[in-house]
Parts: C-alpha cells; structure tokens; sequence
C-alpha cells in the first residue's frame, strides 16, 4: 500500500520522482469508515506533506462517488476543506493541513468555540447541487442499516458467545420502526447541508491558530443544531484505553451554557431585524441542539456495527455499538417520559 500510494504521489508531484519509500513517514492507517494515512517527507520535495484517503469499496458511503466529489471540491473552493491533488476513482490526495486536531478540553476555549463556529456558519451557506433528497438520519438508515442488518444476522458467529447475545439487541437499530421513531422526534424547520460529524477529532487548529473541519464523508442535508449536538456528545467517549472493549463512555462534561456560547458565537455571522428575532433563534437552536445529543448515539452505534467483521481500529464494535444503543434508548425514554 505504501509503494501504491507514493507511487500515486510521484505521478502528481515531479520532486518526489527518483525517491522510495523509505524517504517519507507514513502515518499508521485510520478512520472510521475509510482509512486515511498522512504522508511526509524526509528529504527536501515540494509539497512536503500531503493527505491520502482511499475511498475503494465504500459500500458505506452516505453520498454516492459523484455527490460526494462535488461536495468536496466545493468545499475546497470556499477554503472549508483542504484542496484536493488528486480525485481518483479509489482514492483522493488532500494538501495537508500543519496543526493538530482538537481534544474535548479545546471546546472550553472561546477562541476555538468561534473558529468551529465560524467554519459551521460558512459551511451551512452552502448549497451543494446533487445532494440526495432524503435527510443524514434516512440515509443513514438506507445505507448502514442494510450492511448492519448483513452483520448481525449472518456474521454474528464469528462474534464470542456474549457478543452473539449483544447482535440480537442491536437488530432493533435496523427496523423501519426504529427509523420512523427517530424521524418523529427530530426538530421541525428546514434543513441545511451539514457536517453531521463534527466531533473534535474532525475538528484541526492550525499552526497560525486557524480552526478547520476535516472529514466530510457524512455531509448532507440535516438539522443544523445536530453539528452544534454532535461537537459536544462525543466528549463523553474514551477511547484506546488498553483493555477489551477498548473504550468507555463517561458522564457529559459540558453544559447547556457550553452549548450557549457555541451557539451565540455562531449567530454572529447572521443577521437580524431585531434582539428578539436573535434571542428567539438562540434560544430555539438551544434546545434543539440538547434535544439532539442522543443522535450522537445512533448515528455511532449505527455507523459501527459493518465494522465489526473487518475492524480498522482497536476498538471491539460490537459492544461498542451496543453500548451507544443502549444510550440512545435510554436518553429517549427519558426525554418521552
């Protein structure tokens, strides 16, 4: 995979002709969904460092090759994602971004509060053309409930025996009821082209202190307070700890005032006619963005389960989905009672 990917790169990039493998540093493979590798060089080429994604046998993918391409070249033309190299049919080669990626103590910064918020404002302008009709939630029912179903009905024995117990639970995630009970207790209003996966590790703070978003694979139409949700729920997760399942969930460590501030920093990229129009629209994306946290739950349990026959992390998926499940029912019980 590596001589694959420089390969690829040398073809693209002349001062990288002439040099193996072993003149660049290639980061160890990883993603959610699709594994992504950055790849720097140790010898003098221009550009020095650049992004790899493949992108090959995406049964997975929430948007179609196409919708996808054309929203990540966009997103590119407005600066939100990085600019692209290369787009191939299997792989994509992203300039690579100096910095870091944020950690859930970054959200307590207001100055990364407003450079997350100011990304979200420009990226929910945004129109995309060719984006399916349908909303992240129905989508993600159409393209991860089928391949979870596949999984938990027909690759269950390669699971241990309290794993196999766990599988039989999580084939309610996959039933239309389920879909049509998350669709009814969604927000009204419109809905906006979103990121749909904006938890801090998607999130990078450069080197000159600017904010950007990385990893656009689930951007499509859905209620924006769920990115505003989303940013906060995953704090709760711990994960690469050394013992099997490998993660653990926490208590929340965020408040609605956390929340506030976010939402506060992100109006004031809009306009107004008036206080009150701007005190009822925060005061709305206030409560939608509480009452969509359990999403978070999911959406993950969800996207997690076809990875459990083929895991790209350290991570035992099974018990992993079967966990945010569990908090998903719970935190809906709750919020119905």
């Amino acid at each position: 995979m590596k001589q694959q990917i420089l390969e690829q790169c040398q073809r693209l990039f002349p001062s990288w002709r002439g040099h193996g493998v072993d003149d660049f540093e290639f980061t160890d493979p990883k993603g959610f969904s699709s594994f992504t590798m950055t790849v720097t060089a140790r010898v003098e080429v221009d550009p020095p460092a650049v992004f790899y994604r493949h992108l090959e046998g995406k049964e997975n993918a929430i948007l179609d090759f196409e919708a996808e391409r054309e929203v990540f070249l966009l997103l590119g033309q407005h600066e939100i994602a990085a600019r692209c190299h290369d787009y191939g049919d299997s792989y994509r080669i992203e300039a690579c971004y100096t910095g870091r990626t944020l950690v859930p103590d970054d959200l307590s910064n207001p100055e990364i509060l407003a450079g997350i918020a100011g990304e979200l404002y420009r990226f929910h302008q945004l129109r995309p053309e060719n984006l399916p009709k349908g909303s992240f939630f129905e989508l993600l029912h159409e393209k991860w409930g089928r391949l979870a179903r596949e999984v938990l009905l027909n690759q269950r024995k390669n699971f241990p025996d309290h794993e196999q117990a766990m599988c039989e639970d999580l084939l309610e995630i996959t039933r239309p009821e389920t879909l049509e009970k998350v669709k009814n207790a969604l927000p009204e209003g419109p809905l906006t082209f979103c990121h749909n996966d904006t938890y801090h590790g998607n999130v990078m703070k450069l080197e000159n202190g600017g904010i950007k978003l990385l990893d656009f694979e689930f951007s499509c139409l859905n209620h924006k307070a769920f990115d505003f949700a989303n940013l906060f729920a995953e704090t709760v997760m711990r994960h690469g700890l050394p013992d099997d399942p490998y993660f653990a969930i926490a208590e929340p460590g965020f408040t609605a005032e956390d929340i506030g501030v976010l939402i506060d920093l992100y109006l004031e990229h809009a306009d107004f006619s008036s206080s009150a129009e701007r005190a009822e629209e925060h005061q709305g994306l206030l409560r939608q963005t509480q009452e969509m946290i359990r999403f978070s739950d999911f959406m993950y349990a969800m996207a997690a389960i076809p990875l459990a026959v083929d895991p790209i992390q350290k991570i035992r998926f099974i018990p992993y989905a079967h966990a945010r499940f569990r908090r998903f029912l719970n935190a809906f019980e709750e919020g119905s009672g």
